[in-house]
């Protein structure tokens, strides 16, 4: 029975982050942006964050449309990169990453995860796993940039 009230929480809550997302609409100012499309179901993000002199991510918004899980997870991204260093930004998106693939994954680096770490299970759902990492793929193409 708990798993079956936590599975509902869990839907509820991505359901809210896709519903009334955070972060979500263009940024008047960024330093820099990220594209990515997923194909196989149609999602379309743009990623736009503001990074301070000091590599902090001051702002951070994305702008497109796509499936529930793919809104959803970009909301929970922007809560859990904005105000962050680079450096804890890139550390996020890598934990994403291997979470949605299945690797092991650090407790600390889920607790920095906030609201998205209740994807972990997005790879029992192989097709959901690029509309769940699209956000993130296009943050850490930012960072890349950045050298991290």
């Amino acid at each position: 029975m708990i798993s079956n009230e936590l599975s509902q929480l869990y839907r509820e809550m991505i359901l809210d982050h896709a519903n009334h997302p955070h972060h979500k609409g263009a940024l008047a100012h960024y330093t820099d942006q990220a594209h990515l499309q997923n194909t196989t179901c149609g999602d379309d993000l743009t990623v736009q964050v503001d990074i301070s002199p000091q590599k902090v991510i001051e702002k951070v918004a994305y702008t497109g449309s796509g499936c529930t899980i793919s809104q959803a997870s970009a909301s929970m991204m922007t809560d859990a990169i904005q105000g962050q260093t680079l450096a804890v930004a890139a550390q996020a998106a890598k934990s994403f990453s291997d979470m949605a693939l299945g690797k092991p994954v650090a407790a600390a680096d889920l607790a920095t995860l906030q609201d998205a770490k209740i994807l972990s299970n997005i790879m029992q759902f192989p097709t959901r796993i690029k509309c769940a990492t699209l956000a993130w793929w296009a943050l850490q193409n930012i960072l890349a940039r950045y050298n991290f």
